[in-house]
């Protein structure tokens, strides 16, 4: 099956700290935990039959544009989300820490 990724919905679900998307009634999800203003990425999964095909790419940067939206500084815990990171430069202020900090 392939996944057409400007199509593919994701949602993020605060009350479960994830950005999640459902194929085929199937949950691949980006988990966080919420620190005042930094997020913590703690871990991509997607489900097996869809991997290889940029579905963990998409919750990565969903979450990483609701981050700088939201002015949060990222800690990317899940190895996926620091190797997206360097793929991606343009995040890499987000991983800094503030001035006020």
């Amino acid at each position: 099956m392939e996944i057409n990724l400007e199509k593919l919905e994701v949602i993020h679900n605060a009350e479960k700290f994830r950005f999640e998307t459902w194929i085929d009634s199937q949950l691949s999800k980006l988990d966080y935990l919420l620190d005042e203003d930094t997020i913590v990425m703690t871990h991509v999964g997607v489900y097996p039959e869809h991997r290889g095909q940029g579905v963990a790419g998409k919750l990565v940067e969903i979450a990483l544009n609701y981050a700088e939206e939201n002015s949060l500084r990222v800690v990317p815990m899940c190895p996926y989300v620091a190797a997206y990171i360097r793929r991606h430069p343009q995040y890499i202020d987000l991983t800094k820490q503030k001035a006020s900090e």
